[in-house]
């Protein structure tokens, strides 16, 4: 989310200076690869990058090939095989025995419907979107239509899909990708036999933390640093003020019984509960459990919890084992922690491990470290005038 936020700001940047530039985009990977689908980089004529499509091994190439992309003015499909002796000559080196397909687009400023402005409307809401991008995969100098349609979760569109022939199908993968939240690659096999990145974007990350203490510092520093839209909750005044906390992007002074009127609290929320008052804790955590939500952070040892869970059962509060999934307590990983700076990581690390259903063990233990399984290409085939999927 972070990238797509660079991304668009250093396009504005340069587009307010009068330079031309292109978005490199990764859309799709055979084997394993630094970036997965959907990793992307914005490029200026002047060589200036924002974002990453891979370690920094394509990085150079990518650039030479985007130059040619402006000068052109058209979208060109790129593939880097590090299976081939010939790319590792070249001096690419991946090193990550995978194929990389990379789609380079020139943006137009004058096509409202450019990707950069279907981006923009992603990030206007805080609502998940799917992002389409068609390009030609069987024939790389064909024509590649890129990046042309955004469907909102209300199911409206934005942009167009350049081949009437394949839209009725494409709109229906789309909104299954909207509803069970995976991104797909899909062939579809009639006329010029379009490849389609049917890609599932999710707002950022929203970080609250109750708690205005020293402790709390680092954790939003380390935060916006990952590009986490980030509140601040206190009950005290004089703790919780913007010259302490410049990159939280709303505080809210309130008691517990009237903090969650004014936050907005959904599936990409994480909480973190360091007030270190055990009651302002204890009654926050109350009015959180049954909201379901992914993580939250009980700061303090495993029986200050447990003191609360008890005292909860003792008052006829029916706790179910789906919500005590969600509390973390003691938060963090298990990493040596001592210092403010060091918990703050921890507890960060924790966060982006549930969110991403990970168990935080080390990658050395893992066979496969970039599994790219789920991107394999599912054919879209036709039949007449009615489409057919099958697994390739």
């Amino acid at each position: 989310m972070k990238e797509l936020q660079d991304i668009v700001k250093a396009f504005d940047i340069a587009n307010k200076a009068g330079k031309q530039t292109a978005l490199a985009t990764v859309v799709h990977v055979e084997g394993s690869s630094y970036r997965r689908a959907g990793a992307r980089m914005l490029v200026t004529d002047d060589g200036q990058l924002t974002g990453a499509i891979s370690g920094g091994c394509l990085e150079g190439d990518a650039l030479r090939k985007a130059r040619l992309v402006m000068a052109q003015h058209k979208s060109m499909l790129v593939t880097y095989d590090t299976t081939d002796d010939d790319d590792a000559k070249f001096g690419i080196g991946l090193g990550c025995n995978g194929i990389i397909h990379i789609l380079i687009e020139p943006i137009f400023t004058n096509n409202e419907n450019n990707p950069i402005a279907l981006l923009k409307q992603f990030l206007s809401k805080r609502e998940p979107v799917v992002l389409v991008t068609l390009f030609t995969l069987n024939d790389k100098q064909a024509a590649q239509p890129g990046t042309c349609l955004l469907l909102n979760k209300d199911e409206t569109l934005q942009g167009e899909v350049p081949d009437e022939h394949i839209k009725e199908a494409l709109l229906c993968d789309a909104k299954n990708v909207l509803k069970n939240g995976n991104s797909v690659t899909k062939t579809y096999l009639y006329g010029d036999r379009f490849t389609c990145f049917i890609e599932l974007l999710q707002p950022t990350v929203s970080l609250i933390v109750f708690g205005a203490g020293n402790d709390t510092i680092p954790l939003t520093q380390l935060a916006s640093v990952l590009g986490w839209h980030i509140t601040l909750v206190d009950g005290r005044a004089n703790y919780a003020v913007a010259d302490r906390f410049p990159l939280v992007k709303k505080i809210v002074i309130s008691k517990p019984e009237n903090a969650l009127l004014q936050l907005v609290l959904d599936n990409r929320t994480v909480v973190a509960l360091m007030t270190h008052n055990y009651n302002y804790d204890k009654a926050i955590l109350q009015q959180l459990l049954p909201l379901h939500l992914p993580y939250i952070a009980a700061l303090g040892p495993k029986k200050r919890l447990e003191r609360m869970l008890d005292e909860f059962k003792e008052e006829g509060l029916l706790i179910t084992a789906e919500e005590l999934k969600s509390i973390y307590g003691p938060a963090g990983l298990d990493i040596g922690s001592e210092t403010a700076d060091e918990i703050a990581l921890s507890i960060l690390a924790e966060m982006q491990a549930v969110l991403k259903k990970r168990n935080g063990h080390p990658l050395r233990e893992k066979a496969i470290v970039h599994n790219r399984v789920d991107e394999q290409i599912i054919q879209q085939e036709e039949t007449g005038e009615i489409f057919t999927s099958t697994t390739s």
